[in-house]
């Protein structure tokens, strides 16, 4: 494809991700909401329907950042093959550590609604419905995509491929989440805070994906090498 094309798709496919991703975690939250986990299972079969609506959510949204990641590389590569390759190798771990968080969320599906959570085996179900709720929220592959986010603008930054104001936004907003998903990952970090990071990555992908379809991507920026004494 044409750096338009990828563009073009790129910018499609963010904002679809986008569209996926808030619905997303709105029924997640509301199908696994309470104090414990025996509520939070409690929730989850009274609201087993959203949970299966955010499972294929999910499942879309590991797919979406596969084509990201193809799309933006392509864009990319001509400033720097070696970190944009990288960056494509994390928007695909985080593709697979969301297949991975589909198999849990149905996991919880059958722990929550079926025979196994019942009186005689309540002490068990808890345990691993602990275990599995505790495998959720800012997950790792929301780092893999930060990682991968922070390279992508950086390149683009480098390259003069977008304003220069918005790809500057991109950066910062993609490394502010570098640095604090894997401490919330890690428990350092709780509430409101890790759901604010969201809001700059938000301001720079839905500008982003507007130009991309709008105006394209420029070719990336040559460095004039230094001429030597005459």
């Amino acid at each position: 494809m044409t750096r338009t094309t990828n563009a073009r798709v790129a910018g499609a496919t963010f904002l679809l991700y986008i569209a996926l991703g808030l619905p997303e975690m709105v029924l997640f939250s509301r199908a696994t909401r309470g104090q414990d986990v025996a509520a939070q299972l409690a929730s989850i079969a009274q609201h087993a329907t959203d949970l299966r609506i955010a499972v294929v959510l999910t499942l879309l949204m590991g797919i979406a950042a596969l084509v990201l990641g193809v799309t933006l590389y392509a864009i990319t590569r001509d400033q720097d093959p070696d970190l944009a390759m990288l960056a494509l190798v994390c928007r695909v771990g985080e593709g697979v550590i969301a297949g991975i968080a589909v198999q849990r969320s149905l996991a919880l599906l059958w722990l929550a609604t079926g025979a196994a959570f019942d009186a005689q085996h309540a002490d068990a179900a808890h345990a691993l419905g602990a275990f599995l709720l505790g495998g959720q929220g800012a997950s790792g592959a929301a780092t893999f995509f930060a990682v991968g986010s922070t390279i992508f603008a950086w390149l683009l930054l480098r390259g003069r491929m977008i304003p220069a104001g918005l790809a500057w936004l991109g950066l910062l907003a993609s490394a502010l989440a570098v640095l604090v998903l894997p401490l919330s990952l890690a428990g350092f970090i709780r509430g409101r805070v890790v759901w604010l990071i969201w809001l700059p990555m938000a301001a720079f992908e839905i500008p982003l994906a507007l130009w991309f379809l709008v105006k394209g991507v420029a070719a990336p920026s040559r460095r004039q090498p230094a001429r030597g004494p005459v």
